[in-house]
């Protein structure tokens, strides 16, 4: 099985694919993220479904590239014969889910192989496969495909195959479709004008950034994975294109994350947001609003693409996992916690989105104040966490702190807009919080806050607290919780969530785990803060180094190993990525009690 950061990500802001260095594209859900897998080699095995195009024989990746600042992604590929690029794209205007391929000879004979095995349902389904003129077809239920090869091709069993050579200044160009089986298969598309139109669209979407800082290859790079993973029909951002990829190989810490989560949400607004991408801030903003409209006892810390609450978790028996990781899961039933943290995260985003000119609409603070007093109603209760934890209900500080926030930001909202509320007793809730979480989740002894009330324990949440405007950041309280964080889970480089060591009490699962990448983020933006300037760049620089060979992070990352673990690419890796790059430069200012600093003080 192919390391995870030896993919690649091509997508049409439908859904996305993942292309190894070995010319194969090992996932991809048609027709939107969270369908089910067609090729799900990347948690099983070739019998679960594989699109291969490589040179027979040996190999080797030579380079490989995204033309400029496009989701075009370009494998060089060498033999001892010769050399081929392979390019591959899924145009954006189709209205079907479409992938082109593109074989061009560069130097000498290259023979090539193809090997297209389909398997609808996760891998499960062997599709009903015929010869249509020019094309072949593959049925079965719901979901159809067809492959318009430029030559005849095998199939057999199931399994589409053909060898051909490709000399050099020759193209040779396969082009996939997904499309209903009860209606036609889609139209004809000329692949290399699909591929020119594909780069020409990312190309103009790229230009619209309006970041010029610093690090401003990476930045962008972030942000077109962003879009990537932005459900183009409702707004919706995607957690990541995978589900299983374990978050340590060989455990059970995998987890289906093809949702769209409330906590990134104040962070993906305010990166679109300070890099000029209003439309898409606003498509995020108006997604919310629909996704937690109703009983705020009801909301949830996750929803489907077009804001579905259902989301079962299921096993899938049939696939053994990445590298022997089991369960392979579908579906999250972490939707059905309660995370009292995800208010503040969606009334603080709704805030930074009026304070940036997105204008408030009275149906909107309706919403917005009945989540509020929901806040008011049910702070002093135990929840699951920001980290989603699946043992007890705990008093978690960052959960508390971000009930503040909600309250803080609806104080804000009335002294500042033309809005209406309850103003002294959001003040007198939102001090009570505040007096509470200083009371009860600060350690005198060790000089720090903690991660949950009566706990000894510290996790990197509480790197948050300055940015949410809790504490200012030089507070001798925030200056403690900092060094114990440093002091207890920077490991290796990197910043842990929690402390492995006795994890099991606190999440309800096995120990051991990599170091999620947003949590060393979340240091650098801490020690900007402080003014550690020196510091928080080279822990930058140095998240920077792991990023795979085209730009593209993890969820987490194995130092010991020099590997990336976890869901692949992680749309809240790259989001912390851009803020961190912002408040680096100075670009980025945080809110604090409603007012706004800037990282350099």
């Amino acid at each position: 099985m192919a390391a995870i950061e030896s993919y690649g990500l091509i997508g049409d802001t439908h859904t996305a694919a993942l292309v190894g260095r070995d010319g194969s594209i090992d996932w991809l859900c048609l027709p939107r993220f969270d369908d089910g897998a067609c090729f799900a080699r990347l948690l099983g095995g070739e019998e679960n479904g594989f699109y291969r195009i490589a040179p027979v024989g040996p190999f080797r990746c030579a380079r490989r590239r995204y033309r400029g600042d496009t989701l075009v992604l370009e494998t060089e590929l060498e033999t001892d014969d010769g050399a081929v690029r392979l390019v591959d794209c899924m145009p954006i205007r189709e209205e079907s889910p479409t992938i082109v391929r593109l074989v061009e000879g560069l130097r000498g004979r290259v023979e090539m192989q193809v090997d297209w095995r389909l398997r609808f349902d996760y891998g499960a389904m062997l599709p009903w496969i015929r010869r249509l003129p020019g094309k072949l077809q593959a049925v079965a239920g719901p979901n159809a495909s067809v492959l318009r090869p430029p030559f005849p091709v095998e199939s057999r069993g199931g399994d589409v195959s053909a060898r051909f050579t490709v000399a050099e200044g020759r193209r040779e160009a396969f082009v996939m479709s997904w499309h209903p089986s009860w209606k036609a298969p889609p139209r004809v598309i000329d692949a290399a004008a699909a591929i020119d139109e594909t780069e020409a669209w990312w190309t103009a979407w790229a230009a619209r950034c309006t970041y010029e800082g610093p690090w401003r290859e990476a930045v962008l790079r972030s942000l077109i994975t962003l879009r990537a993973l932005a459900y183009r029909p409702t707004g919706g951002v995607v957690a990541a294109p995978t589900t299983s990829l374990p978050e340590r190989i060989g455990g059970v810490r995998n987890w289906d994350y093809r949702y769209c989560w409330l906590r990134d949400s104040t962070l993906t607004l305010d990166a679109l947001l300070e890099c000029g991408y209003h439309e898409e801030a606003h498509a995020w903003r108006d997604w919310l609003l629909r996704a937690v409209a109703g009983n705020p006892e009801q909301m949830q810390i996750m929803y489907g693409l077009a804001g579905e609450r259902r989301l079962p978790e299921l096993e899938i028996p049939w696939l053994h996992g990445y590298e022997g990781s089991k369960p392979v899961r579908v579906g999250n039933a972490a939707h059905q916690q309660f995370q009292l943290d995800i208010y503040g995260d969606v009334i603080d985003a709704l805030h930074q989105a009026h304070r940036a000119g997105l204008h408030i609409e009275p149906h909107a603070w309706e919403l917005q104040r009945e989540l509020i007093e929901f806040v008011c109603d049910h702070w002093r209760e135990p929840d699951h966490g920001i980290w989603e934890v699946r043992g007890r209900p705990r008093h978690f500080v960052h959960s508390k702190v971000n009930a503040w926030v909600a309250l803080d930001r609806a104080v804000c909202a009335v002294e500042n807009f033309e809005v209406k509320g309850p103003i002294e007793k959001w003040r007198r809730v939102r001090d009570e919080i505040h007096a509470v979480v200083c009371r009860e989740g600060f350690d005198r002894k060790k000089d720090t806050f903690t991660q949950s009330f009566g706990d000894a324990r510290v996790d990197a949440s509480l790197l948050l607290l300055p940015r949410l405007g809790f504490l200012p950041p030089d507070d001798p309280r925030i200056r403690g919780t900092v060094a114990a964080v440093e002091r207890e889970l920077l490991r290796d480089g990197f910043v842990l969530r929690y402390a492995p060591e006795g994890s099991g009490e606190v999440d309800g699962l096995p120990e051991g785990e990599g170091a999620f990448l947003p949590c060393s983020f979340f240091l650098v933006d801490a020690w900007a803060l402080q003014g550690r300037m020196d510091e928080a760049r080279a822990l930058f620089e140095r998240l920077l180094s792991v990023r795979n060979d085209v730009g593209l992070l993890a969820e987490e990352y194995d130092a010991g190993a020099r590997r990336l673990l976890g869901n692949f690419p992680q749309a809240f890796s790259h989001i912390a990525l851009v803020s961190s790059a912002l408040n680096l430069s100075g670009r980025r200012r945080f809110t604090v009690h409603g007012k706004r600093r800037s990282a350099t003080h």
